[in-house]
């Protein structure tokens, strides 16, 4: 945990159950750093909207603490927390001008007309949309009425804002848009995001750190590449892109290295938790690091592979094989001369090497291997 002079945010032991039976949010601990942009990561119904709204002041937590600056947010009304918010329908007043729906929360805040109007102009300069004062929000499209959402948050100038699924409404071509400008807009405010989304490639794109939520609780934290490349769970490594997951279990360790049965031959992996040397795992191997048809004695890691399916995606070549007693094994590989000669039925050879397989405590997400 951060100290508390390095943290912005703190949730201590935060729990949430709704109607005496449901637990949302479990024993939650999380620290956000002063102008960071953190993402709350997870599928629909772990938990990260709720954290969200607590924190807001829109939901009280069942039992914990919520701290801004150090200061517990208990008794702290939504109005007096001196967050702004986002949210995914944009909220914007349909009678009202652009001008007017920024203005709303400094008229409610008592400042005078003139202070109203330059943090108006600010804001939307912030967000590229000078010269859009006089419209109204069915003249935007889609895209312009979140940056109007994004200025209204912005315009009495916290230095906390939260966006929950901002994105979610708009087409994929936006969204990748709006994704840059909100990280463009953070960085260059230094204000802190709390963000939330189910959408992974959203998460990687924008984020300093993102946090993975599963049933209430966080399964990892870290930043964007970490998680990609270091998971330390089986649930984060199944829903952070694409990688393939082998049951078996652990036949002897050395080191950070160890030996699995497979129900197709023994594979070598890195050992993700160093105190477990036997039992059931998980290997988790990421499709484009499986290199096709390499030669002999190149990893330690070679097996014979059934092609399956062969589906062309533009840019690279999706393949899926039988390998170690799993077919729905994935492979990618890019689109150059050559790969078009591989057809369904054949057979192929594939490898990869240690460091790329890694050995995940097993969590019950997949069918348990038994040896025969």
């Amino acid at each position: 945990m951060l100290e508390t002079a390095d943290a912005h945010i703190q949730f201590r032991g935060v729990t949430k159950i709704y109607d005496g039976r449901k637990t949302v949010v479990q024993g939650l601990d999380l620290d956000v750093r002063r102008g960071e942009l953190l993402t709350l990561l997870g599928p629909s119904g772990s938990g990260k909207t709720t954290c969200l709204m607590m924190l807001a002041g829109f939901e009280m937590p069942t039992s914990g603490e919520i701290l801004i600056d150090g200061q517990s947010v208990r008794d702290l009304p939504p109005r007096k927390r001196g967050i702004g918010v986002v949210f995914q329908d944009y909220a914007l007043f349909p009678h009202m001008s652009v001008s007017r729906n920024l203005a709303f929360p400094l008229r409610v805040r008592g400042l005078q007309a003139a202070q109203r109007a330059d943090r108006v102009r600010r804001a939307l300069r912030i967000v590229r949309l000078e010269g859009f004062e006089n419209r109204p929000p069915n003249e935007l499209s889609g895209g312009q009425r979140q940056r109007v959402a994004i200025a209204r948050a912005l315009v009495f100038e916290p230095s906390l804002v939260l966006m929950d699924e901002p994105l979610g409404a708009l087409d994929r071509r936006l969204r990748e848009e709006m994704q840059f400008e909100i990280r463009r807009i953070q960085q260059s405010l230094g204000v802190t995001v709390l963000y939330v989304t189910h959408d992974q490639q959203e998460a990687m794109a924008i984020s300093d750190r993102v946090a993975v939520f599963n049933r209430g609780k966080i399964e990892q934290i870290a930043e964007p590449e970490t998680l990609y490349e270091e998971p330390e769970r089986a649930f984060v490594a199944k829903f952070i892109g694409d990688n393939n997951l082998l049951p078996g279990r652990i036949l002897s360790a050395e080191g950070d290295i160890c030996q699995v049965e497979t129900s197709g031959g023994a594979v070598s992996a890195f050992l993700v938790d160093p105190n477990q040397s036997s039992g059931a795992t998980v290997l988790a191997i990421r499709p484009e690091r499986i290199a096709l048809a390499p030669e002999p004695g190149t990893y330690r890691n070679e097996f014979d592979a059934d092609v399956e399916e062969v589906a062309f995606l533009g840019d690279h070549l999706r393949l899926r094989l039988t390998v170690c007693g799993s077919s729905d094994f994935c492979v990618k590989i890019p689109n150059i001369v050559g790969h078009g000669a591989l057809l369904r039925g054949d057979r192929v050879r594939v490898g990869w090497s240690v460091a790329d397989c890694r050995a995940l405590p097993d969590e019950g997400l997949l069918d348990r291997y038994t040896p025969g």
